[in-house]
């Protein structure tokens, strides 16, 4: 089942131009930058998340 323009309340925009772009090919990373992005995500997978304490004072003691 297909649906048509008259099952809509509201005409669907229209794409961001960025979306449709097809004549720009983003530039391969240089050698240092793949070399920090990978220092950085090692770094984010053994480095753990610091634990958020909740606050220990409540409306009722306010």
């Amino acid at each position: 089942m297909s649906i048509s323009h008259q099952d809509h309340a509201y005409p669907e925009p229209a794409a961001h131009p960025n979306w449709s772009s097809r004549h720009h090919k983003p530039r391969p990373l240089t050698p240092a930058q793949q070399k920090q992005n990978r220092d950085a995500l090692l770094r984010a997978q053994h480095t753990p998340r610091p634990r958020h304490t909740r606050s220990t004072t409540t409306k009722a003691a306010q």
